[in-house]
């Protein structure tokens, strides 16, 4: 196992950021985590654009100064040798096609949900997004039981990124307003992945955060 202490520009309370979080405990890798206060614009300083200019968290920084972005590409480096990424080729790609489904079908409705349920004020014009996000998010989550009817992960025959990827923002999904009891085999998934070795919980919101979410 590596010694290189790796480190993690992240905002605690984001899915995104608690995906590389969660793996780098269970693969035992050492890390020191730095807390960029996006949603306050943390991540557009100039100093922070200068290593991503893209302006987004998480950012992984490694010892020699090199820097990787995108919270399922740092997933996949981590996981480069381990249990977590199937080293057979099909098992990889069905493990990189939830990736891309997450990124592309189930983030974009079920954590901008919850981001605009919990992080922009009760007027905010945004909430009138919420329906449409309801229904697609729904959509994706309605994929997920399906495949769950025939297997245990998403990573393969075993637990892995791609399980990591889905949990981050499916376990918080009430959050953003989704009924998850809808959803009986997601709700014994996400059980299996809390119960994982070296399993940690997503950081507890601020109390302002936390308000809002009770209140919407």
């Amino acid at each position: 196992m590596s010694t290189e202490i790796l480190t993690v520009h992240g905002y605690s309370a984001s899915g995104n950021c608690h995906k590389v979080r969660l793996l780098l405990e269970q693969l035992g890798r050492p890390y020191q985590w730095r807390e960029v206060d996006s949603p306050n614009g943390a991540t557009r300083t100039p100093g922070y654009l200068a290593k991503n200019p893209n302006g987004k968290v998480p950012m992984l920084e490694r010892a020699d100064g090199r820097i990787l972005t995108e919270s399922n590409a740092i997933l996949c480096w981590l996981a480069e040798g381990s249990a977590y990424l199937p080293t057979d080729a099909w098992q990889r790609a069905q493990a990189m096609s939830w990736l891309f489904f997450e990124q592309y079908s189930h983030e974009p409705y079920v954590a901008v949900a919850r981001f605009i349920r919990g992080w922009t004020p009760p007027d905010s014009p945004r909430r009138a997004d919420l329906p449409r996000l309801i229904e697609r998010g729904e959509q994706a989550l309605a994929v997920m039981e399906r495949h769950l009817r025939e297997a245990d992960w998403f990573t393969g025959e075993a637990y892995g990124i791609a399980d990591i990827a889905l949990f981050a923002y499916t376990h918080c999904a009430a959050d953003g307003g989704f009924d998850l009891s809808k959803f009986p085999r997601i709700t014994a998934w996400l059980e299996r992945v809390s119960a994982m070795p070296g399993f940690i919980p997503l950081p507890a919101v601020a109390d302002d955060v936390a308000e809002r979410l009770a209140n919407s």
